[in-house]
């Protein structure tokens, strides 16, 4: 199933809006393009995309003033009204259209459910790189909550690697004080990446931004950071009963257990050697 929605979904959006085109594909265009009332057309709520620029939005209504709306607008009817539709990609066209004072646009009307809608509104923004890091991050974890995809389903229907996924993610660990310097454009995705990797993120954050540094500067902090706490000083050997509680969870999980007690708390770190095995331990933890 996934190397058919990957294959489907990889060419759909660009045929669906017109990014790739054929005698068929045209004729397709024009039996589902049409215009309607943009008061008939509400926001999908559960588009992945929250931050709309303001001035880049006055900008592109002055331009559909001049020249209307050069790509339909990619609309799904909802079922419980016959003149109603749901935006699937091309929220910032509507929003921009409104601000022109058109009252007619251009769409595409296409059935989807809504894994599919989610899917084509998270593939046209990540495409067109108009979701930041943790936009892009969440939508995946919509996906993967919403219709229990595994990280490798979700590469495939995406068109993304398996490792992009994998690292996007950890980003929605992030201290929200250091999501907040992602969301307003003072870290990329790559420096957020680099600061998940590090014991104390907002201060690694913090100092990236103080300092200027790019990607690859921050990326060096990182492992700088890692090498250093490696070299600390040598913890005190274990009991027996911690011993034996390691390797008891160690037999259960099928990975390697570090149980480290800290007066009455403690943290336990389970370790895996793929994404695979991390999509098992996710599987066994979530389990209900």
């Amino acid at each position: 199933m996934a190397d058919e929605r990957s294959s489907r979904l990889g060419r759909g959006l660009a045929a669906l809006i017109g990014d790739t085109d054929n005698d068929a594909r045209a004729i397709e265009r024009a039996r589902t393009q049409r215009r309607i009332p943009i008061e008939f057309i509400q926001p999908n709520a559960r588009n992945p995309r929250h931050n709309f620029d303001a001035d880049a939005l006055d900008d592109l209504a002055r331009s559909i003033a001049e020249k209307g709306i050069v790509q339909p607008i990619l609309v799904r009817p909802l079922a419980e009204s016959s003149n109603r539709f749901e935006i699937i990609a091309g929220e910032r066209r509507w929003r921009a259209a409104q601000k022109a004072g058109l009252h007619e646009v251009p769409v595409f009307v296409h059935d989807a459910d809504d894994r599919e809608s989610l899917e084509l509104a998270i593939i046209e923004n990540v495409q067109r790189a108009d979701l930041n890091a943790l936009e892009e991050a969440a939508g995946y974890d919509q996906l993967m909550q919403e219709f229990s995809y595994t990280q490798q389903q979700l590469a495939d229907s995406i068109g993304k690697s398996r490792s992009h996924i994998a690292n996007t993610l950890r980003l929605l660990r992030l201290p929200d004080s250091v999501k907040a310097f992602v969301a307003d454009g003072r870290l990329s995705a790559g420096h957020a990446r680099a600061v998940a990797a590090m014991d104390d993120p907002e201060a690694a954050a913090r100092r990236i931004i103080e300092g200027g540094m790019s990607v690859r500067e921050a990326e060096k902090l990182s492992s700088k950071t890692k090498a250093g706490s490696k070299s600390a000083a040598p913890r005190p050997a274990k009991d027996t009963d911690t011993r034996a509680l390691e390797e008891s969870l160690s037999n259960a999980l099928g990975l390697k257990v570090d149980l480290r007690h800290a007066g009455e708390g403690g943290e336990l770190r389970i370790g895996y050697k793929s994404l695979e095995q991390l999509d098992e331990l996710v599987r066994l933890l979530t389990a209900r």
